[in-house]
């Protein structure tokens, strides 16, 4: 984070800001959700036996976390709009919109962290039916919150928005508003792995539809708020803007109807939308979806054309977000109040072990036909493998078109790669990971080994710097340029480091396995997600460095990553035998808890994962090697094409210099005799 002066310029013609804007958005959602609380708030108390903690809590606890998401949307959507949004000043330092919109995001986290605060004793006030007064009685505060899962989520949320208000206060660069966004997002998770979709069957599909739903929802509303303020504004690039904005709002349309749907048919069922008050509050939302994708639409045919046509004319923009922004303010609260709003009872069928912690049941042994017919699809890495492929040949197929070429092995090796990442995370292997040590050890040698040499090899970078149009001397910077600023920032030249990706790649086994983590995050779905998250992009990262196609932000010779390669082959021989060699059990209680028949040996168990990791890590590697050869002897075949081609020019002047050096040296040793 750079201290480097800007330019915020704040001159009345500039046009107003959207505060007013904010604070009636975070009104309405507030309303909506104690208005909609107030229609359950009764029946939630009856069915889950707890006593009436008082209309504080009732009515406060859900008007605050209205008002929180908000504010967290708000915040997120600023960070969009002035990290992809409206370009930064040549000098990479964030321009006057920019410098608002970070700023803009700064106080809204902050309101974001104060709510989150707040709902901390509202939440143990809510759980344990005591009023607000005994639930911050710091005896009870502090108990409660070793005991209650959603306060603790809370006062993580808490934290994560406390350190984006900082960080947002002391950023002055384009280049960190990425990552602040990243922190916004991310200041969701904990609500997201928490609630009605964290618990009772099929909780991983309904946990990661929420995911999805959360982070899309984020983008469009904030982005939207973000849009808007910019507009009143009479911000620079406001036509730019509106059409970015625009390709953003129609894929978190997209995201969001589906994860919708996924999401509330884990809990209910058709007859439920009309026979119950959570299945008339989901029909709600998608009656403001269709709203919300109404006013898209209207914005897409009216707005853009206008902005197109002149940049200056704002008013149907600022309208059509207006009242767009409202109804986005009201779905908010409609949402907080069905988290509120107790789903239906089900079937009224026992869940079993299995499908109480895993989420499903696993009812035959593993074996070679359940790992390739019992597939589970992952919502998060099973689309992102669909889409990577997608995106992959829809650029391929662009540069063809055009009469280029494109090496028919890097796009085999790239769909391979999102093959191997279908595979691993939505086929029986994946299902059964979460199950067993030795099946979880595989899936995760696939992640590491297997699915990031493949991707590596597909040369992604490369093609989409070939396919995307670069902006011009002129023009505004768009995802070309913002990749070719990733490539050579600070922060890739930092990992790139030969002993930086080496220790971030096999330093990551030894610390999840031999340092205790997975042993304490084994019964979490959110641990297993960064988990895998983890094992794809330091694999990723090694690889890329090691044998990657694409360009990179440092040049390494081939003997450096020669020693890369065997320099990391026998640590990762070493984590092998170390796990084979253990004593005790990782995870025994939860593993033990799932009451698997096929699965008590716990130990033998985990001891095959460790010869799995041992016996499928040196493959992978021996293959890089292989590829880093083919690759080297390549090199030099194109270094001798292009010195023969040097000599053609110039009559081999090259050689003859050299041969004369060698001449005049014969000539003077025999002088000297």
């Amino acid at each position: 984070m750079a201290t480097t002066e800007v330019r915020p310029v704040t001159t009345p013609e500039r046009g107003a800001g959207s505060s007013g804007v904010a604070a009636g958005a975070g009104l309405v959602a507030a309303v909506v959700a104690a208005l909609i609380v107030a229609l359950s708030a009764s029946q939630a108390l009856v069915l889950l036996g707890i006593p009436d903690p008082g209309p504080v809590t009732t009515y406060g606890l859900p008007a605050v976390r209205a008002l929180g998401e908000i504010a967290a949307v708000i915040a997120i959507g600023s960070l969009l709009l002035a990290a992809f949004l409206v370009p930064p000043q040549a000098s990479g330092v964030l321009d006057v919109d920019g410098y608002r919109a970070v700023r803009t995001a700064s106080v809204a986290a902050a309101v974001w962290a104060a709510c989150a605060i707040v709902l901390v004793p509202l939440t143990l006030s809510d759980t344990s039916g005591q009023p607000l007064g005994q639930a911050l009685e710091p005896a009870n505060l502090w108990s409660g919150l070793a005991q209650v899962e959603l306060a603790r989520a809370w006062q993580w949320t808490a934290i994560i928005a406390l350190i984006l208000t900082v960080a947002a206060r002391s950023v002055l660069r384009w280049g960190w508003t990425p990552v602040l966004l990243l922190v916004g997002l991310a200041s969701l998770m904990p609500l997201a792995l928490t609630g009605h979709s964290s618990s009772g069957g099929s909780h991983d599909v309904a946990t990661n539809s929420l995911i999805l739903h959360l982070v899309a929802a984020s983008l469009w509303a904030g982005g939207l708020f973000a849009l808007l303020a910019h507009a009143r504004r009479r911000g620079a690039h406001t036509d730019v803007a509106a059409r970015r904005f625009s390709a953003v709002a129609l894929i978190a349309f997209v995201v969001m109807g589906v994860s919708g749907v996924v999401n509330a048919f884990v809990r209910i069922t058709p007859s439920d939308l009309i026979d119950t008050t959570y299945g008339r509050l989901v029909l709600a939302k998608v009656v403001a979806l269709i709203a919300l994708g109404t006013f898209g639409y209207v914005h897409r045919r009216r707005s853009l054309p206008d902005l197109a046509a002149d940049p200056s004319s704002r008013s149907a923009l600022a309208r059509f977000a207006g009242a767009e922004m409202l109804v986005f303010a009201a779905t908010v609260g409609l949402a907080v109040g069905l988290s509120r709003t107790p789903p239906p009872a089900g079937d009224g069928r026992e869940l079993t072990l299995t499908e109480v912690e895993l989420g499903y049941d696993l009812t035959r042994p593993p074996s070679f036909a359940t790992f390739v017919t019992d597939w589970r699809f992952d919502l998060i890495f099973g689309t992102a493998a669909i889409v990577l492929a997608a995106v992959y040949l829809v650029g391929v197929r662009r540069l063809t078109r055009r009469g280029d070429t494109w090496p028919i092995g890097r796009t085999v090796a790239w769909v391979l790669g999102c093959l191997s990442l279908l595979v691993a995370t939505s086929s029986g292997i994946g299902r059964y990971s979460m199950a067993m040590f030795s099946v979880h050890m595989g899936a995760h040698m696939v992640l590491s080994m297997l699915t990031p040499v493949l991707l590596a090899l597909g040369g992604a970078v490369t093609l989409a710097l070939r396919v995307l149009p670069a902006a011009g001397k002129n023009g505004v910077p768009g995802p070309r340029e913002w990749i070719l600023a990733a490539l050579h920032s600070p922060v890739s030249r930092f990992l790139t480091q030969p002993v930086v990706a080496a220790v971030i790649f096999v330093g990551g086994f030894y610390a999840l396995y031999l340092g205790g983590i997975y042993d304490s995050a084994v019964d979490s779905h959110g641990a297993h997600l960064l988990m895998n998250l983890h094992f794809l992009l330091s694999g990723y990262l090694f690889y890329w460095v090691v044998i990657g196609v694409d360009p990179a932000p440092r040049r390494l010779s081939p003997v450096t990553k020669l020693a890369m390669v065997f320099g990391s082959l026998p640590f990762h021989a070493f984590f092998g035998v170390a796990l084979m060699s253990t004593e005790s059990v990782m995870g025994e209680q939860f593993f033990r808890g799932l009451g698997l028949p096929w699965n008590q040996d716990l130990l033998a168990d985990q001891r095959l994962g460790g010869g799995i990791a041992w016996a499928t890590g040196e493959i992978p590697l021996l293959l890089v090697m292989i590829a880093l050869l083919v690759q080297w002897s390549a090199s030099d075949r194109k270094e001798a094409v292009r010195t023969d081609r040097a000599a053609d020019r110039d009559d081999d002047a090259e050689l003859a210099a050299h041969n004369a050096m060698f001449a005049e040296l014969a000539r003077r040793d025999r002088d000297g005799r």
